[in-house]
């Protein structure tokens, strides 16, 4: 099976893939100065150049390794998160990382705008909620409290919101709460999309006017690989979130997991990074 790493305009028309190879790469972030995307393969962090052929070149992460899909830039482009069971931070150019969240397991997400707080998914008690930590490190803060499973958060430009996606309704669909918390029982959580598909990882755009994730199939358990799945679009919210936006599908692909985990939007928001995986390629003469 091979990984094309893509990318496409906002109206999902012209697809360009600025990389294939088969080998699995996950996840991209388009670097906030727009030089490269930063990916995980083999448990390692991968630097994809975008200003000409070029293949990617890895990432010194130090001691730590079994990095996931979940990692991203900070917004002066100079620090790296990572996930690999606690939640890390490294310099983008390499280095040891610093242990940021203590607890496991956590799942880096969003990077507020102003780069002083890391927005995660942990399981705490049997259950996922969202947490909120400074870049230094600290004691966690809960956003979320419900029973449901929320994941993927990340932050709208302004640094008001936060959106989510959650099965707290019985299937996954899109939320936000405010930047500081969805309050007690989560009264200050809104729903964005109620449709018959599985909605995850939502990525505002930087400008401020699109909200961008995948959706699965109908009844779909989780984020699995291997589907085929709808990368759609909606104007992004302002105060009111009602009455709903419509959706605009922009690409159909073969990915799931790993398609686009993380914030993927180029700096000024006209296009944005995918992974889409083929099917039951051939290997090619000389690998297992």
């Amino acid at each position: 099976m091979q990984s094309h790493i893509c990318v496409t305009d906002v109206e999902g028309q012209y697809e360009r893939v600025v990389f294939s190879t088969f080998e699995h790469f996950e996840a991209p972030n388009w670097s906030p100065d727009g030089k490269y995307l930063l990916l995980n393969s083999r448990g390692r962090l991968w630097r994809l150049p975008l200003d000409g052929p070029s293949e990617p070149q890895p990432v010194d992460t130090g001691t730590v390794s079994g990095i996931n899909n979940d990692h991203g830039i900070s917004p002066d482009g100079a620090t790296c998160a990572i996930s690999a069971g606690h939640i890390y931070t490294l310099p983008a150019a390499g280095g040891e990382p610093s242990r940021i969240a203590q607890k496991t397991p956590s799942y880096f997400h969003g990077w507020s705008p102003d780069g002083r707080t890391l927005a995660y998914c942990a399981q705490r008690d049997g259950v996922f909620n969202l947490f909120a930590i400074d870049v230094n490190g600290g004691e966690e803060v809960r956003l979320t409290s419900g029973r449901g499973y929320d994941d993927g958060p990340d932050y709208s430009p302004d640094g008001k919101w936060i959106y989510f996606n959650s099965d707290r309704t019985g299937s996954w669909c899109i939320w936000r709460i405010p930047a500081d918390g969805a309050g007690p029982d989560d009264a200050r959580a809104e729903q964005i999309t109620d449709d018959a598909l599985e909605d995850w990882f939502p990525h505002p755009s930087p400008d401020g006017r699109w909200l961008v994730f995948v959706s699965f199939p109908a009844g779909t358990r989780g984020h699995p690989p291997n589907q085929d799945v709808v990368l759609r679009r909606l104007p992004l919210p302002g105060d009111d979130v009602l009455p709903r936006s419509p959706i605009r599908e922009l690409v159909s692909l073969f990915g799931g997991q790993g398609t686009i985990n993380v914030n993927s939007w180029s700096p000024d928001g006209g296009h944005f990074a995918y992974v889409r995986y083929s099917r039951d390629d051939p290997q090619p003469a000389g690998e297992p």
